[in-house]
């Protein structure tokens, strides 16, 4: 007679919303992960020069630029109101939607047209590796990664034929790049990393 599998208890969106622990958490497939330490410094200012260079850019225009906490729910066959069905809830560093009817006063439903996440030493493999899968699955149609140690950015650009990422690009600080989506868009990556 076979051995029964450990069945791993796993979480929905609407079990997220009762959890009043004073924490951040992201789910994954179920799972419950706490949010790292509060982000270091750098990481803050890196991610609100993000921020501001979205926000005045899209000024005016459809989409918009949100900055963490702010939760995107992804589920395969799910409505927006499918709480119970919500098996992922991620909490990227920037995001921007292009898409209103993907929103509400939740946060985001479906993959953002750009994903930001800054890492650190706490955060690397659950960004360059779980959440990117993630990203790619959902069809994220831009994903940065952010290094502020070595002031990096790694770019992966969603190829909707492919059904998934091309080739990364990596940027060292000295670079002006452009962002895919916005085509008229060029950052330069000093402002980016400058406190």
């Amino acid at each position: 007679m076979p051995v029964a599998a450990n069945k791993i208890h796993r979480f929905s969106y609407a079990d997220y919303l009762t959890w009043n622990d004073g924490k951040r958490w992201e789910i994954i497939d179920g799972i419950p992960y706490a949010m790292s330490p509060a982000p270091s410094r750098k990481h803050q200012y890196i991610s609100g020069n993000l921020f501001n260079h979205f926000k005045n850019y899209l000024k005016g225009k459809k989409c918009k630029v949100y900055s963490a906490p702010f939760d995107i729910r992804l589920a395969h066959n799910a409505k927006i109101t499918d709480d119970e069905l919500v098996q992922h809830v991620l909490q990227p560093d920037v995001l921007v939607y292009c898409n209103n009817d993907q929103l509400d006063q939740k946060g985001g439903f479906g993959a953002p047209d750009l994903v930001i996440e800054i890492i650190s030493e706490y955060t690397f493999r659950k960004d360059a590796v779980i959440k990117k899968s993630l990203y790619e699955e959902y069809g994220v149609r831009e994903y940065w990664l952010i290094d502020p140690i070595y002031e990096t950015v790694t770019i992966y650009i969603y190829s909707k034929r492919k059904g998934k990422f091309g080739n990364a690009k990596k940027y060292e600080r000295d670079k002006t790049i452009g962002v895919h989506i916005f085509p008229d868009l060029r950052i330069d990556l000093n402002e980016v990393f400058e406190e």
